[in-house]
């Protein structure tokens, strides 16, 4: 397996880690950018970064891990993230032949505020801000599909998670319309991305009726997806198994350890959704 780090711009805090498994005859992988969370103040990697690109890996990935800005390194604020991912969804690509990927076939996957960030790329990926930025043909950064696990989604709805925007956006007391501007249901129309969304009905930091409002908006817009809601599992729980265990019982959940192999099938399934 091939290891790399890649910094997509001069600071050295803007980076992607690289797992590339080592060639295989005949088989052209899929690839996944990772996006941990941590709030907009943190970035979670070592829960919910390799061991994320490793789980992927046996399903025929290639995996991308992204550490992106937030509130506690440079303090840059949206759309400096979703910038940033545009940033890796096109390295990807660029680097295709080397990577054994399929261009055609990129995934995100994100956590919490990191799951709020992979939404933004697949619903927000044709904002004006990023093409002023990168020199790409428009389109080149929409991911094939965004898995969104335990996601932030909303910032105007009263259960919002009001933290990861209060560093999202660097301000005490942002307006509604810089809210609404990126909340991800505020965002959904024919041009976004199919989603993959996983939460837990308990979940007590991330409230799961951010899941349901953006279900709610890819209904409202007849838009596939697919939704799975647990009845019990505490917030972070990443993979659901020993690994990501880390001394918290809560987090090992033999259900739903099984949700990397759903979201493996899901992304099959696109195949057959024209």
């Amino acid at each position: 397996m091939l290891f790399q780090r890649i910094y997509l711009e001069e600071s050295k805090e803007i980076y992607i880690d690289a797992y590339v498994a080592d060639a295989i005859p005949n088989l052209i992988r899929k690839a996944i950018l990772v996006i941990p969370g941590g709030g907009y103040g943190d970035v979670c990697s070592q829960r919910e970064g390799e061991p994320i690109a490793m789980a992927f890996m046996p399903y025929g990935y290639n995996a991308f891990v992204l550490n992106y800005s937030h509130a506690n390194n440079d303090g840059r604020v949206f759309p400096t993230q979703l910038i940033q991912a545009s940033k890796a969804v096109a390295f990807i690509k660029d680097h295709a032949q080397e990577y054994l990927i399929d261009p055609e076939q990129v995934f995100v996957v994100g956590f919490s505020a990191g799951g709020h960030l992979a939404g933004s790329l697949g619903t927000m990926w044709h904002k004006q801000e990023i093409y002023e930025e990168i020199q790409m043909p428009y389109g080149y950064n929409k991911p094939r599909g965004a898995m969104l696990i335990y996601p932030v989604v909303t910032g105007v709805e009263a259960f919002r998670h009001f933290l990861s925007y209060l560093n999202l956006l660097g301000e005490n007391n942002p307006s509604m319309e810089k809210l609404e501007t990126c909340s991800l249901e505020k965002n959904v129309d024919e041009r976004s991305c199919p989603i993959f969304i996983l939460h837990t009905s308990d979940d007590q930091a991330v409230d799961v009726r951010n899941s349901l409002v953006l279900a709610t908006a890819y209904a409202e817009a007849g838009l596939k997806f697919e939704l799975h809601i647990y009845p019990k599992g505490r917030h972070g729980v990443a993979l659901g198994n020993r690994i990501t265990k880390c001394g918290v019982d809560d987090w090992d959940n033999p259900s739903i350890a099984k949700w990397v192999e759903s979201a493996a099938m899901w992304a099959e399934s696109l195949y057959e959704i024209k």
